[in-house]
């Protein structure tokens, strides 16, 4: 049986769900399908988000041969194989250029992916590459620099989700609008909140359900907590994540170990999950307490690190250790409040160039544009020389962005950086 995920699959552009950052109706990306002049392209991010369909979609939206492949199953012969039908297809009557979709292309050694490059620089292929991996770090720069365009998929937000969902008990032709299900509403926003932007889980834990619904039955909160074997107490007991998530920041920035573990508590009852809770941990271990005590962000990494590992029930052990710690550490935000002026600088005035003294000077002819020349390595000097780092303008001002506080371990980096001053 073909999976609902599978099945679901818009057969158009405008059907496509989410990714509205770059794809929407009257965008460079809309229109350079409804142009035909869309291009290469690799498209990143988690599983889930549209990846498969869009490349799909744009195929068959730009009258193309349409050849998809998975690199963790399929080698170099394959794609070879590829490229010389299509070799004919581009050189022979029929003059199309056909679209080679590479699913999980990060599979793929240097040597592999290299394997594209004179097809694509010859035009005979149109080259769709989608990873779950950074693909600047994944992906070989040749095959980069012959790519232009590189799109980010994000998960699907819970209105995209129930969408989906809703397209899906309603479609009559590939869906289950025949059958008549009932739903609860909330049991959809529950459904799409836990499927945490994926919607492949959304659609296939939807037709596990339908599949297995009693006579009457209809589906109900109590349904989806058990088809998703996840907790549902955010919504028994009235209580909001987004409400719980920032009165734990709140009491962990107040110093208030009391208040912070029992609205961590109330998140795991609440059925929160590692991710949601580890990646708020981390982002105060650095906002809230930073260089107070600069030790915290690791020790943090290392708890959420663990509770991965290790799995709920167990994990909340490990993640309220990392609650207790920061909640109990001094605190600072002077580094994010740094980074924040300094950006408020950049999109508000001009700057002036990098120092010349500063630039690169790893190249013939760099001492001659007087790139490097002036430099003083502070090594040379014991550690510290006195001399010019920010822009011109910046220097003549005395801009100072981090003005430490003497809260925790920050005393004694002020207390060092204030001898510099009289050197």
């Amino acid at each position: 049986m073909i999976p609902l995920s599978t099945r679901m699959r818009p057969d158009s552009i405008d059907e496509f769900v989410g990714q509205t950052h770059f794809m929407y109706k009257g965008s460079l990306f809309y229109n350079s399908i409804k142009n035909k002049t869309f291009d290469s392209a690799i498209f990143f991010g988690p599983s889930g988000t549209g990846k498969t369909t869009l490349a799909r979609i744009i195929a068959k939206e730009m009258d193309g041969e349409f050849q998809e492949i998975n690199a963790s199953t399929t080698g170099t012969k394959e794609l070879k194989e590829i490229i010389e039908k299509a070799k004919l297809r581009f050189y022979g009557l029929e003059a199309k250029t056909t679209y080679v979709y590479i699913d999980e292309f990060h599979r793929w050694n240097k040597l592999q992916q290299d394997s594209l490059l004179k097809a694509l620089e010859d035009g005979i292929i149109k080259f769709i590459g989608s990873t779950t991996e950074n693909p600047y770090f994944a992906i070989n720069n040749a095959v980069i620099s012959r790519v232009r365009n590189i799109y980010e998929f994000k998960p699907l937000s819970r209105e995209d989700i129930k969408t989906i969902i809703e397209r899906t008990l309603t479609d009559k032709d590939k869906g289950f609008g025949g059958l008549n299900i009932k739903y609860d509403e909330d049991a959809l926003d529950i459904l799409a909140d836990l499927s945490n932007g994926d919607a492949r889980v959304a659609l296939d834990t939807t037709g596990f359900i339908v599949d297995n619904l009693g006579d009457g039955q209809k589906i109900d909160k109590d349904v989806i907590a058990e088809a998703m074997q996840r907790k549902v107490g955010f919504y028994d007991k009235g209580d909001d994540r987004y409400n719980l998530l920032s009165a734990l920041q709140k009491s962990i920035r107040g110093s208030d170990p009391d208040a912070a573990i029992h609205y961590f508590a109330r998140l795991i009852d609440g059925g929160a999950d590692i991710q949601t809770i580890g990646r708020r941990l981390l982002v105060m271990a650095s906002e809230d307490v930073g260089m107070a005590y600069p030790q915290a962000i690791s020790i943090v990494t290392s708890c959420v690190q663990a509770a991965l590992m290790v799995g709920l029930p167990e994990a909340a052990i490990n993640l309220s250790q990392a609650v207790i710690l920061l909640a109990s550490s001094p605190k600072s935000n002077r580094s994010n409040e740094a980074y924040l002026a300094a950006m408020a600088d950049l999109r508000n005035r001009k700057i002036d160039d990098v120092p010349d003294h500063l630039k690169d000077s790893h190249f013939g002819g760099a001492k001659s544009l007087g790139r490097g020349t002036g430099y003083k390595y502070p090594h040379a000097y014991g550690g510290y020389v006195k001399q010019q780092y920010l822009p011109d303008n910046l220097y003549k001002e005395g801009k100072k962005y981090y003005e430490p506080t003497t809260n925790g371990q920050e005393k004694s980096f002020k207390t060092y950086l204030d001898s510099l001053k009289e050197k």
